[in-house]
């Protein structure tokens, strides 16, 4: 058995080198990184929690084997006229000191020339191994994943081969020593499983992918009883919906506008589905939720090699839309260059995915939707007037949830359906004061912040109750005119309030003696009536019909 002696670091040292005044550490022509083993550990930690073990490994190997390629540069330059085994050895010795592991050899045999090479080395002291038993104690499988693909890129450009090795050993496994085992890739049983390692894996394209599965699946699932899902009991709405109808039955771009969180792409698919397209796919891009160099790969695909991790050709939303609608969310936000592309998709239907020169058509409807101004980011010099225009030829604004107050009751039923088939409870409702808090409240969120407070209710809550004012969380703004009312009380304190307390009367039957009262004055004017106790119409018919519930 051919055992190699390692030659004397001294001709490594040498080419070390700290220079204090620029904090640069290099090590000959590579500059070089003196960082604390637990950094690594938590990166390690993160890529498990985040990517699972199968990606993280091959991640790490990865890391590992484009530094072990970058020392193999340096083991001729630094033995130039040493033995072919000599000048490998200092990658082995490079590991140990840049910290990584001790390397002792059992076994070499290598020729450069015939293309041959086999080897066996223990490892003492693997940083790799300590860190994971210090965090997750020992493993049923070997663990040093940096420190194999370190060896592996060593020995493969070294060799100009490509060569694996393998831990058959490992401290972390519970061994009292790491041992490898290297040979040529092809040698190895399983090479076309080991293949995998040397290829990138495009984790951001994967995640955005299946989002995007997730989002076509979504809008399959979605059929015309989607269209029941809108309450629409206030005037505001009712005034919406015929303008989304006469809409639906044409091809013309529409702008949805509106606050945050009034649902815009809830009355956008129910003009989806309300058209001749209803049948073809209803495609969602939120283009504030995409980074800005993968916005146009999104929308318009992109072609293998186009960038780095662009390992296989695929289509975008426009592709994925082609015969039914494209929903296009926080459109404000879409880069100069996109938004170039997207103004002539609107005005030819071509486009090119991103690193393609060839030419596709599409046929799309675009609906999109804005809560800014666009015209101020049109004077800002950040968005297109032509864009502008080809978007604005229909603009719809859809109301805010505290100009709706008829809606919440018909919102609160329906999330409350929603979040007890989630959640898995038996919630009966929301209680009396809840829905008056509800009806006073400003809604700064809208129908999302409704949403959220009676998703959080259903979570809190126990099976069998109401959700009550406790177990939700709520600003302390009200209505402007509430506002007013509290301070008029708080500075009026007049002798009939007290005589109303001393009285003994319940609170319930003072508000219904008002409001009747009210009515009467205003023979039997709602609005009226409404105006006159400081508050609007859909708060007094609800605060009748519980009048009338509770008679």
């Amino acid at each position: 058995m051919n055992k190699p002696s390692f030659p004397s670091l001294d001709d490594i040292k040498k080419h070390i080198h700290l220079n204090d005044e620029t904090g640069q550490i290099w090590l000959d022509d590579q500059r070089m990184l003196l960082l604390h083993s637990a950094s690594f550990s938590a990166l390690r930690d993160e890529l498990l929690a985040s990517l699972g073990e199968f990606r993280a490994k091959g991640l790490m190997w990865r890391m590992g084997y484009a530094s072990g390629v970058a020392d193999a540069h340096l083991a001729r330059k630094i033995r130039p006229h040493m033995t072919d085994e000599e000048a490998f050895a200092v990658g082995p010795q490079l590991h140990a000191v840049e910290g990584i592991v001790r390397v002792e050899p059992i076994y070499l045999d290598m020729d450069i020339d015939e293309g041959r090479f086999q080897g066996e080395f223990y490892w003492d002291n693997s940083y790799e191994a300590e860190e994971h038993i210090k965090v997750h104690g020992i493993h049923s499988e070997p663990v040093c994943w940096a420190q194999l693909g370190y060896a592996s890129g060593y020995s493969s450009e070294f060799m100009s081969k490509d060569v694996f090795f393998k831990e058959v050993q490992c401290v972390g496994c519970g061994d009292k020593r790491c041992k490898i085992v290297g040979k040529l890739l092809t040698q190895w049983e399983d090479s076309d499983e080991l293949q995998r390692f040397y290829q990138a894996d495009p984790v951001a394209e994967q995640l955005l992918s299946l989002k995007d599965e997730v989002q076509k699946l979504r809008s399959e699932i979605n059929d015309v009883g989607q269209i029941n899902k809108i309450i629409c009991e206030s005037p505001a709405i009712k005034q919406v919906l015929p303008v989304l109808d006469k809409a639906a039955q044409t091809d013309v771009s529409v702008l949805m506008l509106g606050e945050t969180g009034v649902g815009k792409e809830v009355f956008s698919f129910y003009l989806h589905a309300n058209g001749p397209r209803a049948d073809k796919p209803f495609v969602v891009v939120n283009c504030g939720a995409l980074p800005k160099d993968l916005i146009e790969a999104e929308l318009f695909g992109v072609e293998k090699g186009a960038y780095t991790g662009a390992d296989k050709s695929r289509p975008g939303r426009f592709e994925r839309a082609h015969g039914g609608t494209l929903f296009l969310d926080e459109v404000g936000e879409l880069s100069k260059e996109a938004q170039v592309k997207l103004l002539r998709v609107l005005q030819s239907g071509d486009f090119e995915r991103v690193g393609d020169t060839r030419s596709r058509k599409v046929d799309v409807r675009i609906l999109a939707a804005t809560n800014v101004p666009l015209e101020e980011r049109i004077a800002d010099g950040a968005f297109r007037a032509d864009l502008f225009y080809r978007l604005n030829v229909f603009p719809v604004t859809i109301p805010p949830l505290r100009e709706r107050l008829a809606d919440i009751n018909g919102l609160v039923e329906k999330f409350l359906y929603k979040y007890s088939l989630k959640h898995d409870k038996k919630i009966t409702g929301v209680s009396a004061s809840l829905m008056d808090s509800f009806m006073d409240y400003h809604w700064p969120g809208n129908i999302r912040e409704l949403q959220n407070i009676i998703e959080r209710g259903v979570i809190l809550t126990n099976n069998g109750f109401d959700i009550d004012v406790g177990s939700v969380s709520m600003s302390k703004a009200k209505r402007v005119s509430n506002i007013e009312n509290i301070k008029a009380e708080q500075v009026n304190q007049q002798s009939p309030v007290d005589a109303v307390i001393s009285s003994g009367i319940s609170f319930d039957e003072l508000e219904e003696k008002v409001i009747r009262k009210a009515l009467l004055n205003t023979d039997g004017n709602i609005s009226a009536a409404a105006r006159n106790l400081g508050m609007t119409a859909p708060q007094l018919r609800y605060r009748l019909k519980k009048f009338d519930s509770s008679s």
